[in-house]
């Protein structure tokens, strides 16, 4: 796969939630909540708060998704992601 983003977005892969709450309660797949944690894999020139390798939250709704290679990926704006997670 090589895909570079452009302009102030960044490429990522999301990244799948637990199947079970913390209490051990199984949660069907047609109950779950889109994602909306993500890891970075491209990041073009023009931007500098994330990096490649990155756990990302962004905005439910934002982003385009793609599929590479048979894989699914999302390109987001900066300006969708809420977050960092250290």
């Amino acid at each position: 796969m090589n895909f570079k983003p452009l302009g102030d977005r960044i490429l990522v892969k999301t990244v799948e939630e637990a199947n079970t709450t913390a209490s051990g309660i199984i949660i069907p797949d047609n109950a779950k909540e889109k994602p909306n944690r993500a890891e970075v894999i491209a990041v073009s020139n023009e931007v500098e708060d994330v990096k490649v390798g990155d756990t990302i939250v962004y905005g439910k709704y934002s982003g385009t998704e793609l599929v590479l290679d048979g894989t699914e990926y999302i390109v987001l704006e900066i300006s969708d992601v809420l977050g960092v997670i250290a």
